[in-house]
């Protein structure tokens, strides 16, 4: 397997475009609180600069791709998606890696969100375009993801 997606450290990976409208169209997007200009999914966005972790999402429909390296703080964006969605008419949903061990699963997710597992392996983009492999081949992510969505008005 190429080892561009494993621990490159890179942080601007995008979800599939056809996967972002199949969202979109159900939840009706109004903020994305983890971006850059060229990536931003929504007119209403936070770059790193304006840094959404500490940004008010209250009262927005929230799609967050959350960095994936280990200096991209994921623990952190989780905990905001969870502790944002609680305000009332806020609504998160989370594109993250399916890890189900993690801690921030547990608390933050598991019980507390709804849950909806990708089959196969998503082929993520960098500008609007597949990651390829030396073939030439859309190339799959080493790890299976999920969609996470919290609502203020969830009951599991």
């Amino acid at each position: 397997m190429d080892k561009i997606l494993l621990s490159t450290g890179k942080d601007d990976w995008e979800i599939p475009k056809k996967l972002f409208r199949q969202l979109d169209q159900e939840f009706h997007f109004t903020l994305d609180p983890c971006c850059t200009h060229k990536n931003a999914k929504c007119k209403k966005h936070y770059t790193k600069k304006e840094n959404g972790l500490i940004q008010d999402w209250g009262g927005e429909t929230v799609f967050c791709n959350p960095p994936y390296s280990k200096a991209g703080r994921q623990d952190a964006w989780v905990k905001k998606g969870y502790e944002e969605s609680q305000k009332e008419n806020t609504t998160v949903v989370m594109l993250l890696p399916a890890r189900t061990d993690t801690r921030r699963f547990h608390q933050y997710i598991l019980g507390k969100a709804e849950v909806r597992f990708i089959q196969g392996r998503i082929a993520f983009e960098v500008n609007g375009e597949p990651i390829r492999d030396r073939k030439g081949k859309p190339m799959g992510a080493p790890f299976p993801s999920m969609v996470v969505v919290w609502k203020s008005n969830f009951i599991s």
